[in-house]
């Protein structure tokens, strides 16, 4: 009866079109292949194995089209949609690729000129980025800026949907990434721009790592994901507000950061929303760090297992080393606005009591992305801008013969 199943399915299988959007992402249970869907049947996940019928994730509302869903198994190679080729999971990748904040923000007075590439780049920049032809993408979080109508009369954001819909998550993520999302799978980490009280039920919708029941819950739970060299540990820090303390969600982050510790090493911390790092305060002095995680972090601070902080947030580049904490990689500088930050962070001013300090560490000022390439001595991060171009390059130098984990960039 095989042959029946197989033509069930070659009958059933709906083609992708062109509104639709297909990817490859990390979740909470393993590989997962998405497909939004303007039609009524999911269309058919395709590997050397054989064919699946992608499932209903989340139903089709007047805002949103139907999201279909199907998990990847380990090893699988030449997957495709709907005749539409995707990109498989990688057990080890060696080249990583790292962005975050790229969205065009519309919001108020706020207004970038999303029609201008040089006022935001995100489409160029992640054209370009795909060809790198990375093994994995990191989004570090924050798609979705365009929050206000754009004013009549404003000729850089004129035309541009907004709110928590469809049209308007393509405009900002979905049509500029889609050389990313067919270059390589993707961990799409949950910013502040995807809370509850403004694009949170489309990102968990579109992009969650676990089930949706067409709720919006403020906070998701910790979930790993292997990348063979390190086991990223991703968090949800939406609801981990920097100048005040979320004493609902305290005891909850405090228990996943200590949990850290029971995972196996080498962890990589990957969360949106950095525990300390620094934007220019006044007289230019680097000034930052959140009071939720701070306080969340307690005297332990961060467990022995971590070797790297990852998270974006910050508009800008910044490598840090600190003197209690593993290093911190910033990558907030792929799209929206960006911050000013002191080109030399030591001497940064963090808020509560932790104690912590920074060692060394820098910013790059301008819009890019970084990619991570392992080799034999560890990590080599290349910086690079809009069009691709290499602009600086770091080391991540992992913990041995008792040196602690160090991010270096030479001048």
């Amino acid at each position: 009866m095989k042959w029946l199943a197989s033509l069930f399915l070659l009958f059933s299988a709906t083609t992708v079109h062109a509104a639709d959007s297909v990817w490859v992402q990390a979740t909470a249970t393993g590989y997962e292949a998405r497909a939004t869907s303007a039609t009524a049947a999911c269309p058919v996940l395709h590997t050397e194995a054989g064919d699946t019928m992608m499932t209903v994730r989340a139903a089709a509302t007047e805002q949103f089209p139907q999201v279909c869903a199907a998990p990847i198994a380990p090893g699988a190679r030449n997957v495709s949609i709907a005749g539409q080729p995707l990109a498989a999971p990688v057990a080890n990748p060696t080249r990583i690729l790292v962005l975050g904040d790229t969205g065009c923000r519309i919001k108020g007075a706020a207004l970038q000129a999303c029609n201008d590439p040089a006022q935001w780049p995100f489409p160029p920049l992640a054209a370009a980025a795909a060809k790198l032809k990375p093994d994995l993408i990191l989004h570090l979080g924050d798609y979705l800026y365009r929050e206000s109508p754009c004013p009549s009369g404003v000729a850089g954001c004129a035309g541009s949907p907004w709110g928590d819909n469809w049209a308007t998550w393509q405009a900002d993520f979905f049509t500029p990434a889609a050389p990313l999302l067919a270059a390589a799978p993707i961990v799409l980490v949950r910013g502040n721009h995807e809370d509850c009280e403004r694009a949170g039920l489309g990102w968990l919708r579109l992009m969650g790592p676990s089930v949706f029941d067409g709720g919006c819950p403020p906070h998701l739970p910790v979930y790993t994901v292997d990348i063979g060299a390190a086991r990223l540990a991703v968090m949800d820090d939406a609801s981990a507000p920097e100048t005040s303390v979320n004493r609902a969600d305290l005891p909850v982050y405090a228990a996943e950061i200590a949990a850290l510790g029971s995972l196996p090493a080498p962890v990589w911390f990957v969360h949106h929303r950095p525990i300390w790092a620094a934007i220019s305060g006044p007289l230019n002095i680097p000034v930052g760090g959140n009071r939720t995680l701070i306080e969340a972090s307690g005297s332990t601070l961060i467990p022995g297992t971590v070797e790297l902080q990852l998270s974006g947030h910050i508009h800008s580049f910044e490598a840090i080393n600190f003197d209690k904490v593993p290093p911190q990689i910033v990558a907030g500088h792929g799209g929206d606005n960006l911050h000013a930050t002191p080109q030399n962070l030591r001497g940064a001013m963090f808020q509560g009591s932790s104690g912590v300090t920074v060692t060394e560490g820098l910013s790059v000022d301008g819009f890019g992305f970084l990619l991570m390439t392992k080799s034999s001595e560890g990590w080599t991060i290349d910086l690079y801008d809009v069009e691709g171009r290499q602009t600086r390059q770091c080391r991540f130098i992992a913990a041995a013969n008792g040196n602690k984990p160090r991010v270096y960039c030479p001048a």
